[in-house]
């Protein structure tokens, strides 16, 4: 016993002399997870990539992460070690009748669940899991840049994040809007991009209480890229802290829908175009690939016709390279005699959202008076907002 305590002692004189610290040991995990990743339909390849992104983030978080495809672990006992259980891009009947029950009982106790992606093209004979899950995959567009607008920005998920959130994926459209029964946290602005068909209320991030347990779901994530995005990464922490400890309000019926465009697809008309491919109609059609331009003087002028007199609050603009400098937003009960009700110089093209009007109005008319370049006035997005 002397000889062990002298040869601590040693040990510790040469520890200090060489300016060293013992080093404590690592406390213990918070909560542990599970990533069940497992496939009956189409794979992903940013599988991969995601378990080990989660991995990280548990590693940063102190929390542990296990990853699996065997269903085979869904039991009541081994379920019980995990406070969620990540469904990561699965696809397909991934569960035998045995094992849902496991995970259905989990759940009751307290579980929770976190959906990304593909989790909602998962198990669709199984009703419970519709529910889970808020919403089944319908269809997707290709790959493509869009904005995700952050519909609750207080949620740990979404903390931190652009109110617009220009980034890219693959765009799911759902059967069903979920929209009432779930916590909506993020929307997609089906004017930013090309092939979506839910409309004006396109939720693609949510969460909600479901059967005694936490729901936890995105649709975003399918790209490898995704997850080494500082956003999407701080997304899916905040997910998982949600569905393990119940961190964030997720209380339904809490995030209105986001605001209908006035000016979607309705009649446009223009003082002039650069050629018949680009029509005024391309400015309201909410397609981000296809414009209005005029002819290369000034003034020009684009107008649209609501269909009905609305109180508008709110005209969002998305220029081409060539821009309108100075323009002004006018308003009108019957196509012919015009108010001003902003005036904007000195702009520098890109997004112009001009927020704070007060217009009750059936017209609505960009004028411009000077060009921002030696081409014409060029449109991608032409939007009225209000009531």
């Amino acid at each position: 016993m002397k000889t062990l305590r002298r040869l601590a002692f040693g040990l510790a004189v040469v520890v200090a002399g060489l300016g060293l610290t013992a080093v404590p040991a690592h406390a213990a995990p918070d909560f542990s997870v599970l990533v069940f990743s497992k496939t009956a339909g189409f794979r992903h390849d940013s599988i991969p990539t995601g378990i080990t992104a989660i991995q990280q983030l548990g590693a940063a978080n102190n929390f542990s992460v296990e990853a699996t495809e065997d269903a085979n672990q869904f039991t009541a006992a081994n379920l019980a070690r995990f406070k969620a259980v990540i469904w990561l891009s699965t696809t397909g009947d991934v569960l035998n009748a045995t094992q849902q029950t496991a995970f259905e009982n989990y759940v009751r106790a307290g579980g929770g669940y976190v959906g990304v992606h593909a989790a909602a093209d998962t198990e669709y004979d199984w009703a419970w899991y519709g529910g889970l899950v808020g919403a089944y995959f319908l269809s997707h567009p290709a790959i493509q840049t869009a904005t995700v607008r952050v519909a609750d920005p207080s949620h740990p998920a979404t903390q931190g994040l652009p109110a617009a959130w220009s980034r890219s994926d693959e765009w799911y459209n759902y059967r069903t809007n979920p929209r009432g029964s779930v916590h909506v946290l993020t929307t997609l602005d089906e004017s930013t991009y090309s092939g979506g068909t839910m409309g004006a209320d396109h939720p693609n991030t949510w969460c909600r209480a479901y059967d005694g347990g936490r729901s936890f779901y995105t649709g975003m994530g399918h790209t490898q890229a995704s997850y080494s995005e500082t956003g999407f990464r701080n997304l899916l922490l905040g997910g998982i802290r949600y569905a393990a400890q119940g961190i964030g309000d997720c209380s339904v019926g809490t995030t209105p829908p986001p605001p209908s465009d006035l000016a979607l697809n309705h009649p446009a008309t223009a003082s002039s175009t650069e050629n018949a491919s680009y029509p005024a109609s391309n400015a309201v059609d909410a397609s981000t690939t296809t414009r209005w331009s005029s002819q290369f003087s000034d003034p020009q002028w684009i107008q649209v016709d609501l269909g009905g007199t609305h109180t508008v609050n709110r005209v969002r603009l998305v220029w081409e390279a060539a821009y309108g400098r100075d323009y002004q937003i006018q308003t009108s009960p019957n196509g012919t005699t015009w108010t001003t009700v902003r005036t904007v110089t000195g702009g520098n093209g890109g997004e112009d959202d001009n927020t704070g009007l007060n217009a009750s109005t059936r017209y609505v008319r960009i004028y411009g008076t000077a060009r921002g370049t030696q081409w014409g006035y060029s449109l991608f997005t032409f939007q009225v907002y209000g009531t």
